[in-house]
């Protein structure tokens, strides 16, 4: 290799000062000190050009060593490199002692076999990525909670947003109301007479398609907080193939844009909780169901966690930072499948003798049995007593009916009516639904017994020639989907535009 072309990779060339001596790390380290200084003087960073303004947020996000991945506020303060690559002091000395004693520079400068690596191909901020770097906590200061004790709706107020919203589910939406305003009061006080309050973790217990999800992602909408959404299916025990436990906080960090102080303050929503039960019968480690209820013990009480920045496991690569969940809201919902035997088990165990006996407990045909659930029925389920006792707040929602789905179809401000209306409005024609059809599309919707999750796709067969068809004809004014439409018995009525 020409020293030609080893300047114009940006290196300085190396004079013929002896190499086995502290003397050649100590000035390499005085002349990175001094082009700090100097880069600091200029208020730009290496790398960089002075008019750029691609990266605003590069000043509130802190530095990561490119070598050990610890960020600013572990490893200390930063020596800054070309291409805005960060080295921490430790990393350096070590890398320095190294090249000091060990390194041949006549050798490589001799070496045409030897091709020195160009800074400028690494991509990102000093070769790291922005999910992967944290913002930078105030000094002294506490964090400031996200939402003011003045600015906290009242639980009238929040069940009437999600009115708009959600159909039916009342008694889930008052718990759920309650709880988040006893929460965030919590979070915003931080004390009350020095009584400390705990938490209001919340278990949700309803059949598939009845809203559970919708809810709660409706609610943080509503509160404009992190939400973190995970599935329990994917969760193993530390050490196994999946994600880990602690990713779950990983996924909050990352909703509030690795602010930590932010992210301590959020909603972690864990879905098919049901899934994580402990198996009966099995004589090998579960390390996918009773092994994870108890890893969730300590995220859900509140402790300090490790958790990786920018990734669902934790490895060389990967900053770590630490994460309290003390003020973190955790939801978990589940349809828990044949719970309901289990009720029904328990209401029938008491049965008489004699003219007046009841054969068959009355329960049997009641529609709303998850009322009913008691703690016994979720440990005979599968759930640890440790477990359950950190959900305090344990309500169920209800299956959803024809008149339900009715509803849902045309009410709420999101519904799925509005939303093929709005789509046909773009094309100058009105979309018309009669009574019949939406009864129709509920019947169907029920024989599918997925819940609300059948009306789009009944929709989208149905619906599907209308709109390939109507960009074809500009005389199209008015479309009118009818029951006997859905049922396949007759067609759409379809209204032509009057010309002016």
């Amino acid at each position: 290799m020409k020293n030609d072309d080893y300047n114009n990779n940006d290196y300085r060339e190396v004079t013929d000062a002896p190499a086995d001596t502290d003397e050649t790390a100590q000035s390499d380290k005085a002349d990175i000190e001094t082009a700090d200084k100097s880069d600091a003087d200029t208020g730009d960073k290496p790398g960089v050009e002075s008019g750029d303004k691609s990266d605003d947020t590069s000043d509130e996000r802190e530095d990561v060593c490119f070598v050990c991945r610890r960020p600013e506020s572990k490893a200390g303060k930063m020596f800054h490199l070309m291409q805005g690559i960060c080295i921490c002091a430790d990393c350096m000395n070590k890398t320095m002692t190294t090249v000091s004693t060990n390194f041949d520079y006549q050798g490589l400068l001799n070496n045409p076999n030897v091709s020195i690596m160009n800074m400028a191909d690494l991509q990102g901020e000093g070769g790291i990525p922005n999910k992967q770097r944290l913002k930078k906590r105030k000094k002294g200061e506490k964090p400031q909670p996200i939402i003011d004790i003045k600015d906290i709706p009242a639980p009238h107020k929040i069940k009437a947003s999600l009115d708009e919203y959600v159909v039916g589910q009342e008694y889930a939406k008052k718990v759920m109301s309650v709880a988040v305003y006893n929460h965030y009061k919590r979070v915003a006080t931080d004390t009350m007479d020095d009584i400390e309050i705990e938490k209001s973790n919340m278990l949700m217990i309803g059949p598939t398609g009845c809203g559970k999800t919708y809810l709660v992602k409706t609610l943080a909408r509503l509160l404009n907080v992190p939400l973190a959404i995970a599935d329990a299916t994917s969760l193993t025990e530390a050490g196994y193939i999946g994600d880990d436990i602690e990713s779950v906080i990983s996924k909050l960090l990352a909703a509030a844009d690795n602010d930590v102080d932010k992210a301590e303050q959020g909603i972690v929503f864990i879905d098919e909780i049901d899934k994580i039960a402990k198996k009966t019968e099995t004589h090998s480690r579960d390390v996918s169901g009773e092994s994870v209820q108890q890893g969730m013990l300590k995220l859900l009480e509140g402790a300090d966690v490790e958790v990786p920045v920018g990734s669902n496991s934790k490895n060389a690569m990967v900053p770590l930072v630490t994460v309290n969940t003390r003020n973190i809201l955790f939801i978990c919902g589940g349809a828990f499948p044949d719970l309901e035997d289990i009720i029904r088990k328990r209401l029938s165990k008491q049965t008489g003798i004699g003219f007046s006996a009841v054969i068959k407990d009355s329960s049997d045909k009641s529609a709303d049995i998850l009322r009913q659930v008691k703690t016994e029925d979720l440990r005979k389920f599968g759930m640890i007593p440790e477990f359950i006792g950190r959900l305090p707040v344990v309500f169920t929602l209800q299956g959803l009916d024809k008149d339900m789905l009715v509803q849902i179809l045309k009410e709420p401000k999101n519904a799925i009516l509005k939303q093929y209306q709005k789509l046909l409005e773009i094309d100058e024609v009105d979309l018309q639904f009669t009574d019949d059809a939406l009864e129709a599309i509920a019947e169907k919707a029920l024989e599918r017994d997925t819940g609300a999750r059948a009306l789009r796709s009944i929709i989208e067969e149905f619906m599907l020639d209308i709109m390939y068809e109507i960009p074809k004809d500009d005389n199209i004014g008015r479309v009118t989907i009818t029951g006997d439409y859905i049922n396949g018995t007759g067609g759409p009525l379809i209204d032509v535009r009057t010309k002016m």
